[in-house]
């Protein structure tokens, strides 16, 4: 197949980056791409979407590389930094194999911003792309850098949201 792979950016401090990304790799699987989805700052089997994918049968392999902690801001501890240099090698490496079509770094927007990762090393793996392949990032706060490189970039902007009325996170939905 002769495509030109996309690099696509949804950022913002709106709800729905993660779930823009899934729907993308859904709709990437059930046109027979193979996908891989890498997370960062996350590792819970209890959500959503590792559920959904798993019994989904798809072509679609999620790894997570966080710890089960919720990030809002704080200090950076070794272990995440370990946890998303992992992630990173792990996108380094699929890049090479060159066994996915679309692969999404979910949360690596945020795992930059919070220091864990380099913005320069990301930078210089996303250069390395094949040519063919699609990339998502997402997260809030999506550096300069890297919305120069993309050909996409989408901003969630929270208008309203339930949380503000009191009303906590729902299952299927929040997570």
């Amino acid at each position: 197949m002769n495509r030109k792979g996309l690099i696509l950016v949804y950022t913002g401090d709106g709800k729905g980056k993660t779930t823009a990304a899934m729907g993308l790799a859904l709709r990437a699987a059930g046109q027979g791409l193979t996908v891989l989805v890498l997370q960062f700052m996350k590792c819970n089997e209890n959500i959503g979407e590792y559920k959904g994918l798993v019994k989904s049968g798809l072509p679609i392999t999620l790894q997570q590389h966080g710890r089960r902690v919720f990030f809002r801001t704080r200090t950076c501890e070794p272990m995440d930094i370990h946890r998303a240099q992992q992630g990173l090698e792990a996108f380094k490496t699929a890049m090479q194999s060159r066994a996915y079509d679309l692969i999404v770094l979910d949360e690596i927007n945020m795992a930059i911003h919070f220091g864990l990762l380099d913005i320069a090393e990301v930078t210089e793996a996303i250069a390395q792309k094949p040519p063919e392949l699609h990339l998502v990032l997402t997260g809030r706060k999506a550096g300069q850098k890297l919305i120069d490189m993309a050909d996409l970039v989408t901003e969630m902007r929270e208008i309203k949201h339930h949380y503000h009325q009191g009303v906590p996170a729902q299952r299927g939905i929040e997570f």
